[in-house]
């Protein structure tokens, strides 16, 4: 008979599994041209030793299951994006999705057996977003899955399935309650939850089956849950699991989680911003609730949080479409470029009717940021509203590296002067129109003094690189 092992030899054998997964981590990012942070400006990302500034807008939550796959993917990179979510979800709500196992010929699902079409579909998005460079954020669990109808047809119920009861599972038959308020055992399988051990080792398996695909390339992010309200272990455990299942394969992964709360400076995101050593990024998501003026200082507070520990902070939805329940499509865009501007590493139009997705205004938005990149490096700016002399609320907003670049955005008509006292110039202005994602003209503009600028008459939105005269 083995004896168990005492309290400390565990602790002990715990901490030199740690440490060798910490010693593998390194060993893999130091050889790793993947994405990542970057060494330079680690509040962005990197992908092969270069900057790269994430931006997309695309049409579904679980984009993997999309039938014209292949055809999204080219619009949007053709308009600029280079960044999607990917939900490893399977719920049945547009009829062409498929679940990850095999459904027997009696109508049950076999949970020790896959379904090859689900994981092709997953295979093709990782190999056309590769080909394309476009970034992908994976969402390994989306709570939406486990709760009213969508868990009454779902292989994971234990009526749905031949390999565990309810009673062996602790799963119920239904969960009609909204998944806000945490009652689905499902996320509290980890061994400080509720260690409900047999449903945990099938989670295991597909996270496995997931990773045995993902790890194979070096343009994946991961992102445990789709703005969770479940307890901080469960998180915790999965995170550490990505990280160590990466480790063992010589692989390194960057991994957060995205939590429900609208107020960044609600306790629950600390369980994020204050573990950069688990969380090796930030999802920001549910700021785009927010809106005007409150939306940037938001923002701003997450950035100034984490400076000590400098990391990339994404967000991966932006609410806002006529129509839907988060706001209108102006609401989308002026998110969007709020984040931006304001030094997100990566921002993605959510997709419809919750957001602006491919749409285009979306594309005009994608058009009009990768022309301000091409003068202006967002890297290379700060937020920097100071600057700004006789600004109203939510009427403009700037990055820049004073006397080298100054982008500016409006979010409508408006006019606002620039401190330039310090630095004489001469400069130029160019334009962009964030309505149509076009050039609007360009102008000189003088230094040594707060300088006037005032957006073309028509409303819709605007963007000006100022920049040195060449």
């Amino acid at each position: 008979m083995t004896r168990p092992r005492s309290l400390s030899v565990y602790c002990f054998t715990a901490m030199l599994a740690g440490l060798s997964v910490v010693l593998l981590q390194e060993r893999a990012v130091a050889d790793d041209p993947g994405i990542r942070p970057s060494k330079q400006w680690p509040t962005y990302w990197q992908y092969h030793d270069s900057p790269v500034l994430l931006l997309g807008g695309s049409d579904d939550d679980n984009l993997f299951q999309l039938p014209d796959l292949e055809e999204h993917l080219d619009a949007m990179r053709d308009a600029g994006g280079n960044y999607v979510r990917n939900t490893m979800s399977d719920r049945p709500d547009r009829g062409f999705e498929v679940y990850a196992y095999a459904r027997r010929d009696d109508g049950k699902y076999d949970l020790k057996q896959w379904n090859p079409e689900y994981w092709q579909r997953f295979e093709n998005l990782l190999r056309w977003t590769h080909a394309r460079q476009i970034f992908v954020q994976i969402e390994v669990w989306d709570r939406f899955d486990f709760f009213g109808d969508n868990w009454k047809r779902h292989p994971y119920n234990p009526g749905n399935n031949v390999n565990y009861s309810g009673e062996e599972s602790g799963l119920d038959a239904e969960y009609p309650d909204h998944p806000g308020r945490n009652k689905q055992p499902f996320f509290f399988t980890t061994p400080e939850q509720r260690n409900l051990t047999l449903l945990l080792r099938i989670q295991q398996r597909f996270v496995d089956k997931m990773l045995e695909h993902a790890l194979a390339y070096d343009h994946v992010l991961y992102c445990i849950d789709n703005e969770t309200a479940a307890e901080e272990a469960w998180g915790a455990y999965w995170a550490d699991y990505l990280h160590r299942s990466a480790a063992q394969r010589g692989r390194r992964v960057y991994v957060t989680e995205m939590w429900d709360d609208w107020n960044l400076q609600a306790a629950r995101h600390r369980r994020t911003l204050d573990h950069p050593q688990r969380y090796e990024f930030v999802d920001v998501s549910q700021n785009n609730h927010q809106r005007g003026q409150r939306h940037w200082d938001n923002f701003q507070w997450a950035r100034r949080y984490v400076a000590p520990n400098p990391r990339p902070i994404n967000t991966v939805k932006t609410y806002g479409a006529d129509g839907g329940r988060f706001g209108n499509s102006r609401d989308g865009v002026e998110r969007f470029w709020r984040h931006v501007i304001g030094g997100a590493a990566a921002a993605r139009f959510h997709r419809p009717d919750a957001g602006l997705g491919l749409s285009p205004p979306a594309v005009a938005s994608l058009k009009a940021a990768r022309k301000l990149e091409s003068l202006i490096k967002l890297w290379d700016v700060a937020p920097a509203n100071e600057l700004l002399h006789d600004r109203e609320e939510n009427e403009a907003y700037l990055a820049a590296r004073p006397g080298q670049a100054y982008a500016l955005f409006f979010p409508g008509k408006g006019e606002v002067r620039l401190d330039l006292r310090e630095h004489r110039g001469p400069f130029r202005v160019r334009w962009i129109s964030v309505a149509d994602g076009d050039w609007a003209g360009e102008a000189p503009l003088s230094g040594g003094a707060p300088a006037l600028l005032v957006t073309p008459q028509q409303d819709g939105g605007w963007v000006a690189a100022i920049v040195p005269a060449s």
